[in-house]
């Protein structure tokens, strides 16, 4: 028995592919392209961000998840985790990972988007971008949830990415048992990992909707293999089906073929929709504005600034911007004060940039929603650092990419117990959360600060 359920549980639709992970050549397909449930497999998307977060800087490994109460309801498999306990990120991924905690896995969803309905629209947004053409995510641990669906092809794509895209964490599915700070987990897929050679994942999953699924992934000399399983009617039949089609894979990939590692995702710059005014739905007033500007003005000259530290790190992420801004023959730009910062130099010559391309631009209707809601009094946080530098190089990559919502705004970086939250301030409510749609958009932490 299985949480009340037996371990031969009534079969679940069977879908199977075997891919050579070198070059991605599809060895093996059967009923690969039907949406079925992928049960704990998800976990894979969950863990998949989760490295992604670490490596853009948005969170550390060591970073506390504050478990909500929503995390600690979570059914099992689970940590055990209560509601407002404390745990590093470190230990809910290993937990995530190897127990297949669903707590945990919420938990960091959490943390990461700022709520799960947010993470499960960043999954789907990463699982376009990975080419995952036939999944929806609704949530973060796989629990069967309507209209949440895979393939056993995207879910391979998906463990080919965990492992060419994150190899600095990919021997942590190889882990017989793990620290989860807690207490010890062990491997839900040990049996396999102890009895194929080469096996070294990657997830398994088990729902009584999904029967038990399995994505696997072995290597013997240079030839890398991945199997999916999606169906199977217990642990023991699943394991012997995935070490067959291991078995397949290996007698038809060839010896010595070239690795083609898959291409990292390239995130689209979605925008967020045009919002109410307030939380009552009331709309706010919608003015037409046509606008036509025949004549412009070259640039006025700037005082010259002593580069800062912030500035000289982020050159290759500003060059571009820069390179607009100082070829564009026009003026619009605000007279800059002597003492600014160098920061607020470099954002004065985007801005400049950005309202010349607008002069520039033919005439035309553009049709937008003017707020009456009053006083700027909200914020958005953009992330939380080690070190006051950190945080000021997020803010001022932010301003640039996000010129649009945050003009105007306030930079500013609050020192905590736990490190130096990076925050924008003086927004409207309906501002402050456009923003955070457009950032969370482009796959950027963001969560609203209200007044007070």
């Amino acid at each position: 028995m299985l949480f009340g359920v037996p371990l031969t549980a009534v079969a679940a639709p069977y879908a199977a592919l075997v891919m050579d992970a070198r070059t991605g050549e599809v060895l093996h397909a059967t009923n690969a392209d039907t949406r079925l449930h992928p049960a704990s497999l998800t976990k894979m998307m969950t863990l998949y961000i989760a490295f992604e977060a670490v490596e853009k800087g948005e969170v550390s490994l060591d970073q506390e998840i504050r478990v909500s109460r929503n995390a600690a309801a979570e059914p099992p498999s689970k940590l055990g985790l209560q509601a407002g306990q404390r745990i590093k990120l470190r230990h809910c991924i290993r937990a995530a990972a190897i127990k297949s905690a669903n707590d945990c896995a919420t938990a960091i969803g959490e943390m990461i988007s700022g709520s799960e309905a947010a993470f499960a629209r960043r999954m789907n947004r990463t699982a376009k971008a990975l080419g995952m053409t036939r999944t929806t995510f609704k949530n973060a641990h796989g629990l069967t949830e309507t209209g949440h669906m895979s393939t056993a092809r995207d879910m391979t794509l998906l463990g080919r990415h965990v492992l060419y895209d994150y190899p600095q964490y990919y021997n942590l599915f190889s882990r017989r048992s793990a620290d989860a700070g807690i207490r010890q987990v062990a491997n839900t897929n040990r049996r396999l990992l102890a009895a194929y050679k080469g096996a070294d994942g990657i997830k398994t999953g088990y729902t009584r909707a999904a029967g038990f699924n399995l994505v696997s992934s072995a290597q013997r000399g240079n030839e890398r293999i991945i199997a999916t399983v999606f169906g199977g009617r217990s642990t023991a039949s699943r394991n012997a089906k995935v070490a067959e089609l291991l078995d397949l894979g290996f007698r038809k990939a060839p010896s010595n073929a070239r690795t083609n590692k898959p291409d990292t995702p390239v995130y689209g710059r979605e925008t967020g929709p045009v919002l109410a005014d307030n939380d009552t739905g009331k709309a706010g007033k919608t003015i037409r504005l046509v606008t036509a500007v025949k004549t412009s003005l070259r640039p006025q000259s700037r005082p010259v600034a002593e580069p800062s530290p912030v500035l000289v790190a982020m050159k290759d992420d500003i060059k571009e911007a820069l390179k607009e801004a100082q070829s564009l023959d026009v003026s619009a730009a605000a007279t800059v004060k002597p003492e600014a910062r160098p920061v607020d130099l470099v954002l004065a010559s985007v801005k400049t940039a950005v309202r010349a391309k607008q002069v520039q631009t033919p005439t035309r209707e553009v049709v937008t929603r003017v707020s009456t809601s009053g006083g700027k009094h909200w914020g958005i946080n953009v992330g939380r650092f080690n070190s006051r530098y950190q945080a000021e190089r997020a803010l001022l990559k932010t301003a640039l990419n996000e010129m649009e919502t945050l003009d105007g705004s306030l930079r500013k970086v609050v020192k905590r117990p736990k490190g130096f939250e990076a925050n924008f301030n003086g927004l409207s409510r309906e501002r402050a959360e456009l923003a955070c749609q457009r950032l969370q958009a482009r796959n950027v932490t963001c969560f609203m600060i209200g007044p007070g």
